[in-house]
């Protein structure tokens, strides 16, 4: 099948941690760690999939083959970890904001964390939605501190598959904002965003299993999802998607290969 782009804990009795003093300290009470997010909520949160497959001509977009198997595979992978499934499809530029701002109103008193999955067209620093695009910027600021303050202290996770530009190449940025231990902390706080490819490259996208990423991302959060923090497992996913591009780049070379001898024989 061909490829695309989507161009223009450990348990133990005493947890030992470091105060603000530099000191070791211990507590009896499990999973006290200050480094830790507190997941002892009633709800693990909510994840929203926005998933655009069909663009509109004045775009000059095509339509995204295979990211309804992305979408099926973020469902499946995140409905099994405990979170609150939303998804909606082609997407206009007004839909997904209207979509998103009622998200970040909403009371998640009650839930651990956010998660936002974007499946669509892009560019670097930008998402389309059916008919226009849209500043990713103006999609995270809705979860900011001062505009949700049920999120306050919560990991906000943003996976974004799109391309962030023509060049070709098949990285992934994951660029976690660390949290501040002090009473006030910034209204970006508690953000982390990992995207399908680094500024300016295209993303890859198989039309008939899916994105690279995204497939990458469901099977390292259904191994490790309930037993390694996020920042590892997205580790494993750069990892998952650096054997993809080689793998890419030696099937080149064969048919490059093969290209060659094909013209060497019709020159005989």
């Amino acid at each position: 099948m061909s490829d695309s782009v989507d161009a223009r804990q450990v348990n133990a009795k005493e947890d030992t941690y470091l105060t603000d003093a530099g000191v070791d300290q211990t507590d009896a009470k499990p999973h006290s760690d200050v480094f830790q997010y507190n997941m002892n909520y009633p709800s693990l949160g909510q994840c929203v999939i926005i998933n655009n497959k069909n663009f509109h001509r004045k775009t000059g977009m095509g339509v995204r083959n295979g990211t309804d198997q992305d979408a099926k595979n973020v469902m499946e992978t995140f409905s099994n970890l405990g979170f609150t499934m939303k998804m909606s499809n082609d997407q206009t530029v007004s839909q997904m904001r209207d979509l998103l701002t009622e998200v970040s109103r909403e009371d998640h008193s009650h839930s651990a964390m956010f998660v936002c999955v974007l499946l669509s067209h892009g560019d670097d620093g930008k998402i389309f939605g059916t008919d226009d695009f849209i500043e990713l910027k103006q999609l995270f600021t809705l979860f900011r501190g001062d505009r949700c303050k049920s999120l306050v202290g919560k990991p906000k996770l943003f996976f974004i598959q799109a391309c962030r530009g023509s060049d070709l190449d098949a990285g992934i940025e994951a660029d976690s904002v660390s949290e501040e231990e002090t009473q006030k902390i910034p209204v970006e706080a508690d953000f982390l965003y990992a995207y399908s490819t680094a500024p300016g490259y295209y993303s890859w996208r198989n039309v008939a299993n899916g994105s690279w990423f995204i497939s990458s991302l469901c099977e390292m959060l259904s191994k490790y999802g309930k037993r390694l923090e996020i920042t590892q497992i997205m580790t494993r996913v750069n990892h998952k998607l650096k054997i993809f591009l080689e793998m890419s780049y030696q099937l080149q070379s064969w048919t490059e290969v093969l290209y060659a001898q094909q013209i060497k024989t019709c020159k005989r």
